[in-house]
């Protein structure tokens, strides 16, 4: 044997190592007369078999398992003729001593030792395949479920949800047909093009005043459309939207957009035109144009006018431009307006009147239109702040939504339910359930709404395919939470102290909390953030102010000859109230406050 041929030998046994090392771990090492023949460069099989199962006597077993077929379908055992040169043998030449005769070890063939590692690493390569192949294959038709699918595998509650919310506006709003009927008698005369009276609405939250309002609104748009009467009605909500430059900077941008919409449809009818007409001049033949120039004139003036718009930005002009500006784009065109100023009162409130007393005195300056204003409001006496002038004015029609009662607020869930859940998802309970609740806190249909939408939510979160009784409880306890978080969070910061205070005090096991306690906690508090400390009968103040909001309770008892005080309990969840107080910024700094209780004379 050369000198090549044992290099060649080292080489192929060294790549097999490599290539099959984690199993030759596991195998002990072969004698010298164990050691595989290589007289011809025969190539090393691509798996320790050709050490792992010769016998002691230096035969080899057979193993079926070594027998592996390519994805190509190619037996790795099959023996193909020799390859000079190391040319690509990934056809399948590599022998698999394991399964062959010891005869087939016998064969003489120079090949190179770049070959040997070749088959080596091909061989590998397609057992890592079949390997991989057989791991994706596993269960390849099921896909494993995901976290959603649990929770889509129940019947579905709700046939369409969006009922539910305060936004629908439904096509009947039961028990306030009179309310809509006022409201389309005065507003009839829009669509003879003359200007309604002005209209304020009044009620307590959820008794339809808006629904009522948009609904009579959407009825006189498409009525005006039916009748082709240019008539427009434009929704704001002071609440948001709650100054006079706001407001009208709103007004004025939703005007240009439509004045601009209306003058690119008409450039395209007139373009269209002209271009008739130039092919037959008798296509202008009961049109207002004599001739192809003067149709290319109306073209250039839509143009100007279109550039004229300028949308105006929600700051930086001075009011009375964006007034003018406004001012012009109502009056572009022919047409009938009416303002829905939602919250009224809230725009009021922020920036006094003259927004009312601008749009009020609008119809004696405009020329093509008309402006009217239906006022929407919770408070019954916010005219008596408006100007006598504004006043006259605006109020020339009034409506007022009583609250609904408990048998009016069933009349109405009764009838969104029927849209907003399949079949029979509701027990015969809940929706008398949800209409007492509501009818506690003065008749609030948008309340009773809300508590059956939750009660939903509650029984699909339980996976079940019925809202029972359970569920609407449940509802009612989170919803009432819910208020409690939103009044605890926009308490002024010595209300959070105060409260902290008496938080403080429950916690550390004190029961019967008077005010002289409540105080000097407070004091601690206050030094603790750095806050200035008031007096102590203004801190009484403000615990009847949280008496008041329902956040505490608080009761004047006699203490004989030592005087009279107020006993403090919480009638809110603590450590729910707790967390809302420690996400105040300031608050949060509040380390562990030990509450000094006072001498009791108590019997």
């Amino acid at each position: 044997m050369t000198d090549r041929d044992d290099t060649d030998q080292d080489t192929t046994l060294d790549s097999q190592r490599f290539v099959d090392g984690a199993d030759e771990e596991r195998v002990a090492p072969a004698s010298a007369d164990e050691t595989p023949r290589n007289d011809g460069g025969q190539g090393e099989s691509d798996d320790d078999s050709s050490v792992a199962d010769r016998q002691p006597d230096g035969s080899v077993a057979d193993r079926q398992s070594d027998h592996v077929t390519t994805d190509g379908g190619e037996d790795h055992g099959d023996t193909g003729p020799p390859v000079e040169g190391g040319a690509d043998d990934s056809a399948g030449t590599t022998p698999d001593v394991g399964a062959s005769d010891v005869s087939t070890a016998d064969l003489s063939t120079d090949v190179d030792g770049d070959s040997l590692d070749s088959e080596s690493d091909d061989s590998s390569s397609s057992i890592d395949d079949v390997v991989l192949d057989d791991v994706g294959g596993e269960n390849s038709d099921e896909a494993s479920p995901g976290l959603f699918d649990d929770l889509l595998s129940g019947d579905p509650i709700f046939e369409s949800k969006e009922v539910l919310r305060p936004s629908y506006t439904p096509r009947k709003l039961p028990h306030r047909e009179e309310q809509i009927n006022n409201m389309a008698t005065i507003l009839v005369t829009a669509l003879r093009g003359d200007s309604p009276s002005n209209i304020l609405i009044y009620g307590k939250t959820g008794t339809g005043k808006t629904a009522s309002a948009k609904f009579v609104s959407e009825e006189l748009e498409s009525t005006s459309q039916k009748y082709e009467v240019p008539c427009e009605v434009e929704y704001i909500n002071c609440e948001v939207t709650d100054t006079q430059y706001r407001v009208l900077a709103q007004l004025a941008n939703k005007f240009i957009d439509k004045n601009q919409a209306a003058i690119d449809e008409e450039i395209a009818e007139v373009t269209d035109l002209r271009e008739r007409a130039r092919e037959d001049p008798s296509a202008l033949d009961g049109s207002e144009f004599d001739s192809v120039p003067a149709v290319e004139d109306r073209i250039e003036r839509l143009r100007e006018d279109r550039e004229e718009f300028e949308q105006v930005p929600m700051t930086g002009w001075p009011t009375d431009r964006v007034y003018s500006t406004f001012f012009e784009a109502v009056d572009y065109r022919e047409r009938v307006v009416v303002i829905m100023l939602d919250e009224i009162d809230k725009l009021v409130e922020k920036s006094g009147d003259d927004t009312l007393y601008n749009l009020s005195r609008m119809n004696s300056e405009l020329e093509r239109s008309r402006v009217s204003i239906m006022g929407i409001s919770n408070d019954l006496k916010f005219t008596d702040f408006l100007d006598p002038r504004v006043k006259s004015s605006l109020g020339e029609e009034e409506i007022v939504f009583p609250p609904y009662d408990a048998n009016q607020l069933r009349d109405i869930l009764t009838h969104r339910a029927e849209v907003a859940f399949e079949g029979d998802a509701l027990t015969d309970d809940v929706i008398p359930l949800c209409a007492a609740f509501a009818a506690q806190e003065h008749g609030d249909a948008r309340r009773a709404l809300d508590l059956l939408r939750t009660a939903g939510e509650l029984a699909e979160r339980d996976q079940t395919d019925v809202v029972n009784e359970d569920h609407v409880r449940q509802a009612q306890e989170k919803i009432e939470l819910d208020r409690v978080v939103e009044v605890v969070r926009t308490l002024p910061t010595q209300s959070k102290l105060v409260l902290f205070a008496i938080i403080t005090l429950e916690k550390n096991g004190v029961q019967n909390i008077n005010t002289g306690e409540v105080y000097n906690v407070y004091q601690r508090l206050c030094e603790e953030i750095d806050v200035d400390t008031l007096t102590q009968r203004r801190v009484t103040d403000l615990i009847s102010e949280l008496d008041m909001l329902g956040i505490v309770n608080a009761v004047v008892v006699s203490k004989g000859r030592y005087g009279r005080t107020k006993e403090i309990s919480l009638s809110v969840p603590i450590d729910e109230t707790e967390a809302v107080l420690m996400s105040d910024s300031r608050l949060s700094d509040i380390e562990d406050t030990q509450p000094f209780v006072q001498t009791r004379f108590d019997n």
